[in-house]
């Protein structure tokens, strides 16, 4: 969910300022790299409508290759990887970043020492002056390392003691000292990878992004990508960082063994891990894709009015940043159940009763379009998704074959059935039989509760008059039999 917001804050400023929204795959860690992904993130936005501008074919895969619409291929980073390297030894030449030739081993004594003395290691200007790199090294041994050695990294040499001040379009003026920051790894030589803060700023830059709209999670890493884009001499983008997802209950970040507890997915569609483990959907669950982009919207962004209910035209016009709030937006599962009830709402009754129609014959039943429609037409008030409707109105499509034992015992006696027996069998519609009950002054509770038995299974159901007008007289009257048969000993 928070990434399709990301994807949807991005989508909706490219569109309300006549700029296109691009779609880039960032796989250079590929520790992180999870089969599958790249298509599953492509078909979730394609089914919310969000369609990037810019990174994907005429056949609907990432770009690989520079066209007219395309022209910054290929769009995956792992693809880009010969066009990273030379910047990284930009930096290096401008004295903006160096070689670190530290081995795992040797970072993880140093932490353990700096925990031991009570203290966190940071590899900055406090510590780089001790440790093995390019500023610490003889020229002709850094020559030889870089040369023998593939373990190497591109360090960013973080200035000392100053502070970095920055705009976010969401959160305003800060200022962070860069005392309190590390020397990040920009390029490995190892897989000849960039890591996220290297790739994104080169890319932003050669893709003329003008706006980069992230999570939260990536703020701590503003004061370095200003100073990469001071170091480049580059003009540097709009950045807005936006609130986490909040849980619905207690705190801290949205996750799905939070859906998994409360019976609400996370995902857009339904995901299948590497290992087998299934995740829900919000289009599996039967949520409309602009019910989900709707309540998605109104998770951290207030439009300052009353309205609730926005098309994404509409989303388009009215979104903004300043009206994104600065703190975590908690999530309602209840108020997600809202948004697609009233979406449902909205649909054409011939709309819904195309999508009905398959839950019917997945039932195994066959009904008209026409009957379905209006079957649909008098239910969709009480339904919050489309699977809804088998489960207020089945027995507008067949007999019950079972019946609520607790209303058997508690309307079917024989002096109720004797009278809902006669009502049915004197009259020819409900209106008549209700005239009829009240002139021979029966219970109508009791009398109609038995007919609703008999024609539904259960004392609870749509009203009697309703269900004859679909069912007809001499079906009700054969379900009334029926139940007779077998309700009566």
């Amino acid at each position: 969910m928070g990434g399709v917001r990301t994807a949807l804050y991005n989508y909706l400023i490219a569109k309300k300022n006549g700029g296109d929204f691009i779609l880039r795959i960032e796989d250079t860690d590929s520790h992180r790299f999870v089969p599958g992904a790249e298509e599953y993130i492509i078909d979730s936005l394609r089914w919310c409508g969000i369609v990037p501008d810019e990174g994907l074919d005429a056949d609907g895969r990432v770009a690989e290759v520079a066209d007219e619409k395309n022209p910054h291929a290929p769009y995956r980073q792992s693809q880009r990887r010969g066009i990273y390297r030379k910047y990284a030894e930009q930096l290096v030449s401008g004295g903006y970043a160096y070689y670190a030739f530290d081995t795992a081993e040797e970072l993880e004594k140093e932490r353990a020492a700096a925990e031991g003395a009570g203290q966190t290691f940071i590899y900055n200007a406090s510590t780089r002056g001790r440790l093995r790199n390019s500023l610490t090294l003889p020229a002709d041994e850094v020559a030889r390392l870089l040369e023998e050695r593939t373990d190497w990294t591109v360090r960013f040499k973080m200035p000392l003691d100053e502070v970095v001040e920055m705009d976010d379009e969401i959160r305003g003026h800060i200022e962070v000292n860069t005392s309190t920051l590390d020397d990040k790894v920009l390029w490995k030589r190892a897989d000849e990878l960039p890591t996220y803060h290297l790739a994104n700023i080169v890319d932003d830059h050669l893709m003329e992004v003008s706006d980069v709209i992230r999570g939260e999670e990536w703020l701590p890493s503003l004061p370095l990508h200003y100073l990469l884009y001071r170091a480049f001499g580059w003009e540097r983008p709009k950045f807005a960082h936006l609130p986490l997802l909040l849980k619905p209950v207690g705190n801290g970040k949205l996750s799905k063994r939070d859906g998994d507890k409360m019976g609400f997915p996370v995902f857009p569609l339904q995901w299948t891990a590497p290992d087998g483990a299934v995740s829900r959907g919000y289009r599996e669950d039967g949520y409309f894709p602009d019910a989900f982009v709707n309540l998605l919207a109104m998770l951290g962004w207030n439009p300052g009015t009353e309205q609730e209910i926005f098309s994404l035209e509409e989303l388009v016009q009215a979104f903004s940043l300043e009206k994104v709030g600065k703190s975590g937006a908690k999530f309602n599962p209840d108020k997600a159940k809202w948004f697609n009830k009233e979406y449902l709402r909205m649909r054409s009754d011939e709309e819904l009763a195309a999508l009905f129609l398959p839950v019917l014959e997945a039932h195994g039943v066959s009904a008209s379009e026409a009957y379905v429609r209006e079957v649909v037409a008098l239910i969709k008030e009480r339904a919050t998704f489309v699977a809804d409707f088998w489960d207020i109105a089945w027995y507008l499509f067949v007999a019950p074959s079972e019946y609520v034992e607790k209303d058997a015992a508690k309307f079917w006696k024989a002096e109720n059935v004797a009278m809902a027996r006669e009502a049915l069998e004197a009259t020819a519609s409900a209106h008549e039989m209700e005239e009829y009950i009240r002139a021979k002054e029966w219970p109508m509770g009791k009398v109609m509760n038995c007919i609703r038995l008999a024609l539904t299974g259960s004392s609870n159901g749509l009203g009697i008059a309703d269900i004859m007008r679909f069912i007809g007289r001499e079906e009700a009257l054969t379900r009334f039999r029926r139940a007779e048969e077998r309700l009566l000993s």
